[in-house]
């Protein structure tokens, strides 16, 4: 079956979503997903912030959807048409969308680990207001302890469930979950310091926030401050094949490699994650390649360096050279006293 985004068309086979049929498509065209995850199953549908205008049904049923559509759960159908970039109103959802998830938000890119690498700073970037309209106070939790290796901030959870999924499918049980309901909802252990599981690191990898965040790196270092190499071990537990974050000859963190979408490619254990941070217990395979407008760009070496022209106003070296003439001691008549 035949799908046109934004003008562009694409064949797919039944059972695709809008958001992977743009995905194959690549570019500007792909909507932002916090909450979908093609890792995982029954991932999406949570933040909305996919939403897309379904200007054609089908061939079938041309009329338009009338209201904004999830394109993480919005199956594709022959002939149908659908609006990310071009359409005002999708734009405008997003936008929308962008401004709920960061109500309660804090402002804690300055300390927060996940800065640079961030999708909800990504997203605001693009789509958030310079101004809050939010004058209510902002949720905020306690501190919990969840396991030895795991730091949760609750305050900056958005509630996308990733990390319930990852419990679930990749962990094989999960010791955490969403309790209450509401505002009141928050990630969270029935048994503090219950998290305990060899594959559990993926939690981190897979959290588009600074919500769940590795203690062997927090407060570390910057991520634009690192090199990202690309490197693999022999592992019995999974795949070993990992990005490792250097500054210099210091391996600071590891972690499971990720795609074009911020998505992990193949999830890694937690020895591999933590345990190994000698730079001999790994073949280095090369530099790691990321996204050319990356923050991580700014200590990219091999970037070529113009020199910096600060070009200065004629009149302003015209009144600094009065105000030599001024303060100069050879404009002041030198008189010697008489006896």
């Amino acid at each position: 079956m035949k799908v046109t985004i934004d003008g562009i068309e694409i064949e797919v086979e039944p059972g695709t979503t809008v958001l992977q049929a743009a995905r194959m498509i690549g570019g500007d065209v792909v909507p932002p997903a916090m909450c979908y995850y093609s890792k995982l199953k029954d991932t999406g549908g949570n933040c909305r912030a996919c939403l897309v205008e379904v200007s054609k049904g089908s061939e079938a049923d041309p009329r338009p959807m009338p209201k904004m559509m999830p394109s993480c759960k919005t199956g594709v159908m022959d002939g149908m048409e659908v609006k990310v970039k071009t359409s005002e109103r999708a734009l405008d959802a997003r936008k929308a969308v962008t401004e709920f998830l960061l109500i309660n938000h804090p402002l804690d890119c300055p300390v927060c680990d996940q800065a640079g690498e961030c999708d909800l700073q990504n997203l605001s970037f693009k789509h958030g207001l310079e101004k809050t309209r939010f004058k209510e106070e902002k949720r905020t939790f306690e501190p919990e302890n969840i396991g030895d290796k795991i730091q949760l901030h609750m305050n900056r959870c958005i509630l996308c469930y990733r990390c319930v999924h990852t419990a679930e499918q990749v962990c094989g049980s999960r010791n955490h979950g969403v309790l209450n309901r509401g505002d009141h909802a928050q990630i969270s252990t029935y048994v503090s310091a219950a998290i305990d599981h060899e594959m559990s690191g993926n939690m981190i990898d897979v959290c588009p926030v600074g919500a769940l965040t590795d203690k062997t790196f927090r407060f570390k270092s910057r991520v634009w401050f690192n090199k990202p190499f690309d490197a693999h071990r022999n592992c019995d537990k999974c795949c070993g094949k990992t990005t490792l974050w250097m500054f210099g000859n210091e391996i600071q963190r590891v972690t499971a490699r990720k795609d074009e979408f911020h998505e992990v490619e193949e999830f890694i254990c937690n020895e591999c994650r933590f345990d190994h941070k000698e730079v001999s217990d790994w073949v280095i395979e090369g530099p790691r390649k990321f996204e050319k407008w990356s923050v991580i760009n700014q200590s990219n070496y091999t970037r070529k360096m113009d020199k910096v022209v600060i070009d200065t106003e004629k009149q302003i070296l015209e009144g600094r050279d009065q105000d030599r003439k001024k303060i100069s001691m050879k404009e002041v008549p030198y008189k010697t006293s008489e006896k």
